[in-house]
């Protein structure tokens, strides 16, 4: 139990925070599982958009600090690279 005001105001904050991160870490899950979907499937076309989509969402999350750019990065690059030796 928060014993002053502003520990009462951090432990809101840190609240929303928590819902937040995890509504976006879990759309970034499902982006990523629907991509290894699409190579799995080998449509190479919507994988391209599909990766486009997983770098953005990446990307946004990076700047809103979900999640930290080294992170990001990793994943597009051996998502891209799956991507483009699709057949």
């Amino acid at each position: 139990m928060a014993n002053t005001k502003s520990a009462e105001k951090r432990t809101r904050q840190n609240e929303r925070r928590r819902l937040r991160n995890r509504s976006i870490k879990t759309r970034l899950r499902t982006l990523e599982k629907n991509l290894q979907a699409t190579i799995a499937g080998g449509k190479k076309d919507e994988a391209a958009t599909a990766l486009k989509d997983f770098s953005s969402a990446y990307d946004k999350a990076v700047k809103g600090g979900v999640i930290r750019k080294q992170t990001a990065n990793r994943k597009k690059s051996r998502l891209a690279v799956r991507v483009n030796t699709v057949k």
